[in-house]
């Protein structure tokens, strides 16, 4: 039941008072790390040269618009379920960050297929499904901006996310249910514990797969907190209007 209590705006809003610091920091720490040390202190590939690091950006980037999603779907089932508010604006709040992750893994994804594929997109199922969860995520989005009663946007994002979330599973496992394609197999299968990436470029690119992560984490907390800010903000200027619409009544005779 204590998790429950976060559904709390003024307690959401005071736990991740000094969440988002650390949060923020640890971020910032990991990205740079990872981003620094693969670019800069990495040996170019045999076969890829050295296009093989944009790996250090496409794969962290491409694995949290898909996880972003995710984490999308279990807010919108909280919300459905519960009504909690702050599972619906964590959902609001993720959908951005969801849809930036995607853009930058669509483009580092096309600078690095046109080099090795000679084109820079491929109907692949894999990115045939990451491009149908790009427009999943401007969808949502837009449903968002549409419907000016809060619940009922939140409903109908919601309902929304549950279809998207097919093809956010299909973004990520596309490779295993078709064989065809050009894109290549998971790097890190977590079923197997296999990778098919050595050490020298792996450390870094797990250092910056935590930074993104640590990113995503800490831009949800600091957009929440900027949603619950919103409606606070509009609940106080609807109830001023209110008051301030209200007929005054004239002293008695």
């Amino acid at each position: 039941m204590s998790l429950w209590r976060y559904a709390n705006p003024t307690q959401f809003m005071r736990t991740t008072s000094w969440m988002l610091p650390v949060f923020s920091v640890a971020a910032a720490a990991f990205v740079a790390t990872g981003l620094i040390w693969g670019f800069f202190f990495t040996p170019d590939d045999f076969r890829q040269g050295s296009t093989v690091k944009i790996i250090y950006l496409h794969v962290p980037s491409a694995l949290m618009a898909i996880n972003a999603w995710l984490m999308m779907l279990v807010a919108s089932l909280i919300w459905l379920v519960r009504r909690h508010h702050v599972s619906a604006l964590a959902a609001k709040a993720a959908a951005p960050v969801g849809l930036t992750m995607t853009v930058i893994a669509l483009l580092t994804g096309a600078i690095w297929g046109e080099p090795m594929w000679g084109t820079y997109w491929a109907w692949d199922p894999r990115l045939t499904s990451f491009l149908i969860l790009f427009l999943f995520y401007l969808g949502y989005i837009a449903l968002w901006q549409a419907i000016e009663t809060q619940d009922t946007a939140a409903d109908l994002t919601s309902i929304l996310c549950l279809v998207g979330s097919v093809f956010a599973l299909l973004s990520r496992y596309a490779v295993n249910f078709w064989n065809q394609g050009l894109h290549q197999g998971t790097s890190v299968p977590v079923a197997t514990g296999e990778r098919s990436v050595s050490d020298v470029f792996f450390v870094p690119l797990a250092i910056s797969m935590v930074g993104f992560g640590l990113l995503f984490i800490a831009l949800v907390l600091l957009r929440t907190r900027t949603e619950i800010r919103s409606r606070r903000y509009k609940a106080l200027l609807a109830r001023e209007q209110a008051a301030a619409a209200a007929p005054v009544e004239s002293p008695a005779q």
